[in-house]
Parts: C-alpha cells; sequence; structure tokens
C-alpha cells in the first residue's frame, strides 16, 4: 500500500486518515494540547459559573466565548461552528444564536503565496493567462481568497484560490474529532439520536466536496443547467481551461450583496421583485430540481443591476431524491392545513423521527409548537420562530435533524433573514405557500398529480375546502393564472390517469345522499373573473383538439357531472 499524504487526499476517508496520524503522534498531540487548552478553559468557565450561581448571568457571556474560541482554533472550527449553527437538536437556544453569528472571515495570506499556486496550478505564469490580477484579494474567507482579474482574451474574472496547508490541518483536525467522538458523547448535553462519529464523517464528507473546486465548478454547471430557463437567476460561467482542485476561475458578476439595502435601492431595483426571485428560485431548488444551494449567506448572493440574482460559491451543495421532495410538498400543506397526526408522519418519512417512535403524544407538542409559532394566519409562519421553538422541543421528544435537513434549514434560515433585511414585513409563506399550490394545482409532473389526489382525498372523502384554500393562496401569486391550470386539470380529468379521479368527484357531488353543487357554486365564484367567456372558449377549443375522437366519446358519458362547474347559482338548490 502506498504511503498516504494528506496533500493527497481528494475524498474524505475516516481509516486513511486514521493510518496516516496513528504514526505521527508528535503532531496529533502538538494539536491536540492546543485544542484542550482551549475547551478546558471554556468548560471550566461553564463549571464556575454553576459553583457560584452564576450561570443565568454569564449566559451571553459563555456563549460569546465559545464562538471567540472557534475562530481562534481556525478554519475547520470555524466550519464546526456553522454546521452547529443549523442544528438545533444539538446545541442549546442561547448558544444557537451566538453561533449564527460566526463570520467566515479570516485575515488573507500573503498573495506572494497566492500567486505561486496559481502558477503551480495552472502549469504557467501568470502574464501568460491574465493581462490584470489585483494584488490583493478583494475577498478573504476561512478556506480561500478571491483575486480580480482579466484573462487575456478580455473576459473580467473571479480568481478563487485555496489556503495553503488546509488538507493536513482539515484532516488532523477532522482525525481528533473522530477519536474524541466515541467517548466525549455522554458527557455532551446533545440529543443526537444516532452515532457521533456519523455526524463528524458528514461534516468530513462536505468539507471536503468544498475544498474541491473541481467539484464546486461541476456544481457550479449543473446548478445553471437547471436555471437555464429562469432569466431572473445568473450563474457564473466557469473557465475550465484555468480551474483545477485548488484554484478556480469564473465569470466576474458585478452587483450588490443582497443585504446592501442602499446599493440595492440607489440602483433602483424593486427589492420585492428581488425576495420573489429569491424566495422562488430557493424552493425550485428543493422542490423541483432537488439541487440546492446550501450556504446562501449573503456574501454568495448578489442583486445585479439589470435586476437578475446571481448565485456564487458551490462548493457546498446537496441532492434530494424524489420521495423527499414529495414528502416535504405534504408537510407544507399539512402545516398550513393545521393537520398535525398527518405532519407527525411526514416527519417519520423525512427522518425526524424514527419508524418505531409512537407519535400520538408528540401530536399535542406539534400543534403547541407549529400553531403557535403560525398563528392564526398562515402569512404570520417564520422559520427562525420554527427552529427556535423546535430547539425547545427536540429535547423533550425523540426528535433528530437528518444531515440533509441541517444544511436544508440553514439555507432557509438564511434566505429568510436576506429578505427580512430587504423588507422587515416580509413573510416567506405569503411567497412559498403560493408557489406549492401553483405547483400542485398544474400538477406538471405525475408525482405531484398524485400528491394533490392524497391532498384533495381524505378518509376517501373529497376535501372541497382544501381544493378553495388552494386556489385561493394560490391566486394570491401574481404569477398565477387560473385558466391554464384549469386546462391542465381537464386534461388529466379526461386521460386514463384521471379516471381515478373521475369516479371520486362523481362519488363526491353526490356523496351524503345530496347532490354537492354549494361547494361546486362556491368554486366556481373564486374563479370565474379569471375565466372570461372568449378565454374559456379558446381554450376548450385547444383542448378538445389535443384529443381523438374516440378518447372523447369514451370518456363523455363518465364525464357528464362536469356540466355542473359552468351551472348558476339557482342549481345549488336542492
Amino acid at each position: 500500500m502506498g504511503q498516504y499524504q494528506p496533500t493527497q487526499l481528494n475524498r474524505y476517508s475516516s481509516d486513511a486518515i486514521a493510518r496516516h496520524y496513528r504514526f505521527r503522534p508528535w503532531l496529533v498531540w502538538g494539536r491536540t494540547i492546543k485544542i484542550i487548552w482551549f475547551f478546558a478553559g471554556f468548560f471550566l468557565g461553564l463549571k464556575w459559573d454553576e459553583w457560584f450561581n452564576q450561570v443565568e448571568e454569564n449566559r451571553q457571556r459563555r456563549a460569546i466565548q465559545l464562538r471567540q474560541m472557534l475562530t481562534s482554533l481556525g478554519p475547520t472550527f470555524i466550519k464546526v461552528g456553522q454546521a452547529l449553527s443549523t442544528r438545533p437538536d444539538l446545541i442549546r437556544k442561547d448558544f444557537l444564536q451566538e453561533l449564527i453569528k460566526l463570520q467566515d472571515q479570516l485575515p488573507p495570506f500573503d498573495s506572494a503565496i497566492a500567486y505561486h499556486l496559481i502558477e503551480t496550478q495552472l502549469e504557467c505564469a501568470i502574464a501568460s493567462v491574465f493581462s490584470e490580477l489585483s494584488p490583493t484579494p478583494v475577498a478573504a474567507a476561512s478556506l480561500g481568497q478571491v483575486y480580480r482579474g482579466r484573462l487575456i482574451t478580455g473576459e473580467e474574472v473571479a480568481v478563487k484560490v485555496q489556503r495553503p496547508n488546509l488538507r493536513p490541518t482539515l484532516t488532523l483536525d477532522l482525525y481528533l474529532m473522530r477519536w474524541a467522538a466515541d467517548w466525549l458523547s455522554p458527557w455532551l448535553p446533545l440529543n443526537l439520536g444516532h452515532d457521533l462519529t456519523l455526524i463528524v464523517d458528514e461534516f468530513g464528507t462536505k468539507l471536503f466536496e468544498e475544498i474541491d473546486y473541481l467539484n464546486e465548478a461541476r456544481n457550479a454547471e449543473k446548478f445553471a443547467n437547471n436555471f437555464r430557463n429562469h432569466h431572473q437567476v445568473k450563474v457564473p460561467a466557469i473557465y475550465w481551461r484555468y480551474t483545477t482542485n485548488r484554484v478556480i476561475t469564473l465569470e466576474w458578476i458585478e452587483g450588490f450583496k443582497l443585504t446592501d439595502t442602499k446599493r440595492i435601492r440607489e440602483a433602483g431595483l424593486d427589492q420585492e421583485e428581488i425576495i420573489q426571485i429569491c424566495v422562488t428560485s430557493g424552493l425550485q431548488q428543493l422542490l423541483e430540481h432537488g439541487f440546492f444551494h446550501a450556504d446562501p449567506h449573503p456574501g454568495n448572493l448578489f442583486a445585479m443591476p439589470d435586476g437578475r440574482v446571481a448565485y456564487i460559491d458551490f462548493g457546498m451543495m446537496d441532492q434530494l431524491d424524489e420521495h423527499t421532495k414529495e414528502t416535504l410538498v405534504d408537510s407544507v400543506v399539512h402545516l398550513t392545513n393545521k393537520e398535525y397526526l398527518e405532519l407527525a408522519e411526514d416527519f417519520v418519512k423525512l427522518g425526524f423521527l424514527t419508524p418505531d417512535i409512537d407519535i400520538r403524544p408528540i401530536i399535542p407538542a406539534l400543534e403547541k409548537v407549529l400553531g403557535d409559532a403560525i398563528g392564526k394566519n398562515v402569512g404570520d409562519f417564520n422559520f427562525k420562530t420554527i427552529t427556535d421553538e423546535f430547539s425547545e422541543l427536540m429535547y423533550e421528544y425523540p426528535f433528530r435533524v437528518p444531515a440533509k435537513f441541517a444544511l436544508i434549514i440553514r439555507s432557509l434560515i438564511t434566505q429568510e433573514g436576506i429578505a427580512l433585511s430587504l423588507n422587515t414585513n416580509f413573510k416567506i409563506v405569503e411567497v412559498a405557500y403560493p408557489y406549492i399550490a401553483r405547483r400542485l394545482l398544474n400538477g406538471e409532473s405525475p408525482q405531484l398529480r398524485r400528491r394533490l389526489l392524497n391532498i384533495l382525498f381524505k378518509n376517501d372523502k373529497f376535501q372541497w375546502q382544501r381544493l378553495e384554500n388552494l386556489i385561493s393562496i394560490a391566486r394570491s401569486d401574481r404569477s398565477f393564472d387560473v385558466l391554464p391550470t384549469a386546462q391542465l386539470g381537464f386534461q388529466f380529468l379526461l386521460s386514463d390517469e384521471g379516471k381515478f379521479l373521475r369516479q371520486q368527484l362523481v362519488l363526491a357531488l353526490t356523496e351524503d345522499d345530496r347532490l354537492h353543487t354549494e361547494e361546486v357554486q362556491s368554486l366556481w365564484n373564486l374563479v370565474k373573473d379569471d375565466l372570461q367567456p372568449n378565454r374559456l372558449l379558446t381554450a376548450a377549443i385547444g383542448l378538445f383538439t389535443e384529443l381523438s375522437r374516440e378518447s372523447v366519446a369514451a370518456i363523455l358519458p363518465k364525464a357528464s357531472f362536469l356540466s355542473v362547474f359552468v351551472g348558476n347559482g339557482d342549481s345549488s338548490k336542492n
């Protein structure tokens, strides 16, 4: 077996790291003593507070001390602090609030070292590639720093260079963390629900993905492809010829940080439109593409002078499978409909609760916590409030945050915070739920159509009120048009796939031994202003020309009930 070197490890491997440091005790003990010194001082402070009854008095002081300690210990521990700031199941509330303040910034390293690394990685002189390159970095972070330049071909670019000796530092810290995880977990005030070493491995895997700039470049191109038809989202182009695993060259983005409200206003940009783009594109990542930007902090999102929103830095990304996307849609609908039993079942499917857990005692707690957070109006919903409430709930019930959802929570809370900086009255559900309702009603995929059916039927009974709620909420989305959605709905009804729904609607219209024309009339009153006769006629012609004569003839006898949709108010009498 060849001799492993930390600088040669491109993927996280706990076994390979352990083999290397097992025979280098001087490195392990040197770093261990430094870490122990910092943590011993911190925990001694906690004990001191207990001995002298100063816990409440010094809560904020200890939280600040924790943040400063992680910052002093370097890049790995800064990343640990950032990761923990999204884990209300691991960290108590006051620590959580302070860790959220951690800034991913460090003093820049020497530009001479950065220039040498660029030339070494690109295997050519800087002057042969760049006609300009800033003498100092324009931004510095925990893992790398960015220079502004211009290629000899004229394109303006950003060049990100990785910090020197980063992999040896990270691998040593990860080795020590994993070793400590085996015996420290019983002493830590954590509600894990699973092995602490798995959290270390999860963190190590993501960290190694983030420092592989070739991986970041591939992520950027995949993200750009997902948004190729979304003209309001910009993704910088990658210059592959000048990109390696430690240097990445990409298109320079000119714009304003989304928290720089003064410059955004001065540029004449519509802040509400920027919020709409950010939230909608974030939901598209989670619920349509399943490939999402897991670190959308203000330094990674820019408002461009032409009104577009630009995403940069694709080191931290994650993928959701189809089942998870569908269940997320379900959970949002169940939450807004205040159906807490179904929501608890969604938590089991998503991994927040294990399948062997009796969810009945949890339902009242969910109702209390989420009911208070949502309030009487769904627009009052706030992700930060929910996270704070759950940080309390997770100590009483066996909740845990699955790995992927730690990143999702971080992403959602960060985006909500950015939106709030642009509009202090922003409510994320005012944008999010209309988007979800519109997607459900459009039913552009078989999976979404099945989800809609599951929502509209409960105990084999059609839920008229839910359909009315969905349409009402979807109409609050300015981009939602009832007619195309109605077209899609009728096409589905008249298809082979819609056979079950046709049968169920006939039953729904006649259940309880009465004709339910009142409910149909209520729906008609909700949408009739959007369904003008001339538009209806054009849509009807378009719909039936797409169907063969045989399929229409086969369906019409079964679809005779559709006449009630255009009945007048008198038809509701029974």
